[in-house]
C-alpha cells in the first residue's frame, strides 16, 4: 500500500515539474522618466580675464 502512495507522489511531483512555467511579471514604469538637463559646453577662453 505504501509503495502505491509513494509512486503516486512521485508521479504527481513529476507532472507538476513538467508543467509550463508562468512568465515572470514584467516591470512597467507608470511614471515617465525624469527629465535630465542637457550637458553644457565649457566656456571658451577669450582673453586674459575671461
Amino acid at each position: 500500500m505504501s509503495k502505491k502512495i509513494v509512486l503516486g507522489f512521485v508521479l504527481v511531483s513529476a507532472f507538476a515539474a513538467c508543467q509550463r512555467q508562468q512568465p515572470a511579471d514584467v516591470y512597467v514604469p507608470t511614471a515617465p522618466a525624469p527629465v535630465v538637463n542637457p550637458v553644457t559646453t565649457e566656456p571658451v577662453y577669450s582673453g586674459k580675464f575671461g
